[in-house]
């Protein structure tokens, strides 16, 4: 297949959606689009882990839809997991055997990141407006909010309640009653209540809704003749009469000619879109074809092209905290260069690896807004809980632990936390920032001289490090002398031998 074709997966707390794109002149053509209801989040227990039942049917669903990326590029593939694994206590081990299935790995993404690939995939597929765009999208476990200007989400919010955890909560057993009509309304309302004001007061100018339980809801509405094209509260306001009218699930399914599945979970996010438009005042939304997996497929179109939202991220980050940008600059490339002479012998010429070291070279000292005391500490905390948009659950880690390890102790199994395809790469990695950051410790702005670093293995635990200056600069320079020996005695702990070359 050629490098031309690109596919996304969004394994949703209800649904798996798979699209699979070609780029022809700029743009992008959807070939395929598959999509199950796996409902993953009914697979949940009490003590938040996946039954074994729950995973089985979510690889199965897999299984098939691997068979359709077989042939595409590793770089041109994006899969992301939302609201169920991050809240499973059990989504590692689910992660890595869906990995094996698909041979391609899976991002586990915050709620924030989810709000923003699904605005980007919304304002793609539906017609610019003037002025800003509330986007409304109802999971299985989560509901996002984004209000947004052109492609540019300005606000997100990602609130715990969906079409299958409302659903379960209230309607578990498929009966419906007005009672617990009442119930699953006042958890919406009071799991609106935090951003009501906030919401309300921005204002905007369109609403679109996204997702499959509004897609359902807009049917159901222009099968009864309340609706010609999208939503509206009205129209809602039948449809909640009609509700009470069903006893129980199997009747909203024969009744509105809907697969038993989408009736189960039908009820839930009908009180959450109602919710929502009678709290925020909504009169009326648009129905959007484009959700998550279009936009993850526009992400990636942005990183082929180099115009990767982490690099902005990360330049947005450094303005708002207000890093030496200069000494940054001069980490990051005495870094790149590093690694442009250990790369193929270690292993680390993908690009991604390149961009890993980069990112976090220009993030290194980011603790110190809070203290210079353990300020690595701090600023691998601020990376791994801050909203990132581009990363992912796992990006965020591997950044972390790389600003964690810059500096001071650096133990062997430093990593061990991380996925195993990233573990080694880091520990390597990790030595490359150290050294520059030794390197650049004086904060000078002299260019440093043409330094030499070979590597090579001395046992199967153990790395030789031979960095070399020309003859007579360290002699000149004491200080940095004296910071290599110690840093040579810290990098033995981690199986590095670093000798040094005057």
């Amino acid at each position: 297949m050629s490098s031309d074709f690109v596919a996304a997966i969004d394994l949703g707390s209800n649904s798996f959606h798979m699209i699979v794109a070609r780029i022809a002149n700029g743009q992008v053509q959807v070939l395929d689009r598959l999509r199950e209801m796996v409902q993953l989040a009914a697979g949940l227990d009490g003590h938040n882990r996946l039954s074994d039942q729950a995973q089985q049917r979510a690889l199965d669903c897999l299984a098939r839809f691997g068979q359709r990326l077989r042939h595409i590029p590793t770089a041109r593939v994006r899969i992301v997991g939302t609201n169920t694994l991050r809240q499973a206590r059990n989504s590692a081990q689910f992660v890595a055997r869906a990995e094996q299935v698909l041979g391609h790995k899976v991002e586990i993404v915050s709620g924030q990141e989810e709000a923003r690939l699904i605005y980007l995939g919304v304002a793609h597929s539906v017609g610019d407006v003037p002025g800003h765009r509330l986007v409304v999208d109802i999971g299985g476990g989560s509901t996002e909010l984004i209000i947004g200007e052109k492609f540019d989400p300005l606000h997100l919010a990602s609130l715990r309640m969906g079409c299958v955890s409302l659903s379960r909560h209230c309607f578990g057993d498929g009966r419906v009653t007005a009672g617990r009509l009442r119930e699953a309304e006042l958890l919406v309302q009071l799991n609106l209540e935090p951003v009501r004001e906030e919401y309300q007061s921005r204002g905007w100018d369109v609403v679109t809704g996204a997702s499959g339980s509004i897609k359902a809801i807009q049917d159901v509405l222009v099968r009864e003749g309340w609706s010609r094209e999208g939503i509206t509260l009205d129209a809602l306001r039948r449809l909640r009469t009609a509700l009470l009218e069903v006893r129980d699930t199997s009747d909203i399914a024969s009744r509105w000619q809907l697969d038993p599945a989408r009736a189960r979970v039908f009820v839930g996010g009908f009180v959450v879109l109602h919710g929502l438009c009678e709290t925020l005042r909504v009169q009326q939304l648009e129905v959007s074809e484009g959700a998550l997996r279009e936009g993850l497929i526009y992400d990636l179109l942005g990183r082929i092209r180099h115009e990767d939202v982490r690099d902005r991220t990360i330049a947005e980050v450094i303005n708002r905290f207000g890093l030496d940008e200069a000494q940054a600059e001069r980490v990051s490339a005495t870094a790149l260069d590093l690694l442009r002479q250990v790369r193929a012998k270690w292993q680390l010429t993908s690009k991604e690896a390149r961009h890993v070291l980069q990112r976090a070279a220009r993030l290194h000292e980011i603790g110190l807004l809070l203290t210079h005391d353990q300020y690595h500490k701090h600023g691998a905390y601020v990376l791994e809980h801050s909203d990132l948009p581009g990363y992912s659950r796992d990006d965020q880690r591997l950044l972390s632990a790389l600003v964690r390890r810059h500096r001071r102790s650096f133990p062997a199994a430093a990593f061990a936390h991380l996925p195993k395809d990233w573990a080694r790469s880091a520990r390597r990695l990790c030595a490359l920032l150290r050294l520059a950051v030794v390197l650049h410790r004086g904060r000078s702005s002299e260019a440093l001289p043409p330094i030499s670093l070979r590597v090579d293995r001395r046992r199967v635990d153990r790395q030789r490090l031979d960095l070399r200056f020309p003859t007579g600069w360290l002699e000149q320079h004491p200080l940095t002398r004296a910071d290599l020996e110690l840093e040579a005695r810290l990098l033995r702990k981690a199986g590095f031998e670093l000798f040094v070359q005057p």
